[in-house]
């Protein structure tokens, strides 16, 4: 039965349907895509057979494009995502309300509109328990390398990080607001929008996942700090001057708060001083609960163990002035 099952898939991966140029040949997306998918699967990040558009995903997807791709093909990774509908064995799932449209080509009109209309795509169940075995899992990916990539395939490497990847990781740990800030500026000018929308989500993800590291995945105002055999993370990145109005994904921008803090600060309940002193909004009236905000107030946060990576006075103000409701 499982013989019967891998013959079947690997029958499907054999006959993708992809796209054509005359100058370029036939698209390489699909498999790349594969190949990240199966990558995921292996480590955990990617834990059901239903498939999110996620920051790690679109890094394999890069990473492999970069290992494997020897054709003038753009990387995009909308295309396949979205293109892949046509296999017998994916399926996309629109978010409530949501509604995927194509434009006159039938393609997806842009990643931001896939994003804000897809809910996830989802594999067939059948194939998820495959490639979550190591064993079936090696076959699958032996394949699309021999299939799609064989006069490449040498430099694939699951674990291998791109320079872009390291590049973008450095600077949100080591550079100053005003570099960043600049960095984000000329990729707005140098890449076509889809690339710019790609390139910010990805972005925001290494943000999302390094302010919890760098504060030991604790939140710096309640002390919440819960670990799982799983890696659920129970701490959120909180932008303290929004990303939308300054461009900044830094660590000096950022704080490690418990969801219920990360909603009361972006709502202006509670604010943090220049001191790094929680101030409560005097509008806040928790008394009766017992699960309080105000019993914060006037307490010290938790900071970082480098003071470069404190939270930026200059980001604070802006929160005390703009957001702190009085």
């Amino acid at each position: 039965m499982i013989e019967e099952s891998i013959a079947k898939y690997l029958n499907y991966f054999k006959k993708l349907n992809r796209g054509y140029s005359k100058n370029l040949g036939r698209a390489p997306h699909k498999p790349i895509l594969l190949l990240s998918i199966l990558q995921l699967i292996q480590d955990g990040s990617i834990d059901s057979n239903k498939i999110f558009i996620t920051p790690e995903l679109i890094l394999a997807f890069k990473r492999n494009w970069k290992q494997l791709v020897d054709t003038g093909h753009t990387t995009n990774f909308s295309l396949p995502f979205f293109h892949l509908k046509s296999e017998p064995f994916w399926y996309l799932i629109p978010k409530a309300g949501g509604k995927i449209s194509v434009t006159k080509s039938k393609s997806i009109k842009s990643f931001k509109y896939l994003k804000e209309n897809l809910a996830y795509a989802e594999i067939d169940r059948e194939l998820y328990v495959l490639l979550q075995h190591p064993i079936s899992k090696t076959l699958f990916e032996q394949f699309l390398l021999d299939q799609y990539f064989a006069s490449t395939k040498n430099q694939y490497s699951e674990k291998q990080k791109t320079i872009e990847e390291s590049f973008i990781e450095n600077s949100i740990l080591n550079e100053s607001s005003e570099i960043y800030q600049n960095q984000i500026s000329s990729l707005r000018e140098r890449l076509e929008e889809d690339e710019f929308e790609e390139e910010i989500f990805v972005r925001g993800g290494l943000f999302k996942r390094t302010i919890p590291k760098i504060y030991d995945y604790t939140c710096c105002i309640s002390g919440l700090k819960i670990e799982t055999s799983n890696n659920v993370q129970m701490v959120d990145a909180c932008h303290i001057y929004p990303f939308s109005l300054s461009s900044d994904d830094t660590v000096p921008n950022g704080i490690a708060l418990s969801p219920t803090m990360h909603r009361a600060f972006d709502r202006g309940l509670i604010t943090i001083n220049s001191d790094y002193i929680v101030r409560v909004s005097p509008i806040v009236d928790d008394q009766n609960s017992e699960f309080s905000i105000t019993q914060f107030d006037g307490k010290q946060i938790m900071v970082p163990r480098e003071e470069r990576w404190f939270p930026s006075l200059q980001s604070l103000r802006w929160h005390n002035k703009e957001v702190f409701q009085l």
